[in-house]
């Protein structure tokens, strides 16, 4: 199946997925999520209707940081906030046969396109793995150092 899958370059997760997708015999297209040229409808449709909560990237430095809070957006409020902040979506977004999804939970890709779940169930694809004191992560602004 062809399968267009918008990531963030250089996400390990996004890597991770993308290789359970090309082992179950998937054709991918693959897109940057951070310069694609988004409107909001085209963006909207992806999140299908999942609470506005769970469109965001819970590792983007916005939400980490508490200036944005996705409980308090309403739909408008959140694509207008992702449309200026890439970095805010969920990801990846993903679409096949005629349908969007943001995310991967590999029960609903096994139902949705095929994944050969067994190998993965109970598998976190979706965190950042990244342990605290790693590099900073592409998308995060490096942390300065406190000066005694």
């Amino acid at each position: 199946m062809h399968i267009v899958f918008y990531e963030k370059p250089g996400c390990s997760n996004n890597t991770r997925q993308k290789a359970l997708l090309e082992a179950a015999g998937h054709d991918l297209d693959v897109r940057n999520l951070l310069v694609a040229p988004w409107t909001a409808e085209q963006l909207r449709s992806f999140f299908g209707d999942r609470p506005v909560a769970e469109w965001f990237n819970k590792a983007a430095p916005q939400i980490k940081s508490g200036s944005v809070n996705p409980q308090t957006l309403n739909a408008d409020e959140a694509i207008a906030l992702m449309l200026a902040e890439p970095i805010l979506i969920r990801r990846p977004l993903i679409e096949a046969a005629g349908q969007r999804r943001v995310g991967f939970d590999p029960a609903e890709m096994e139902a949705w396109v095929g994944l050969q779940a067994p190998r993965v169930q109970g598998v976190d694809l979706e965190s950042c793995r990244r342990p605290e004191k790693a590099a900073p992560c592409p998308d995060q602004p490096p942390q300065k150092e406190a000066h005694s």
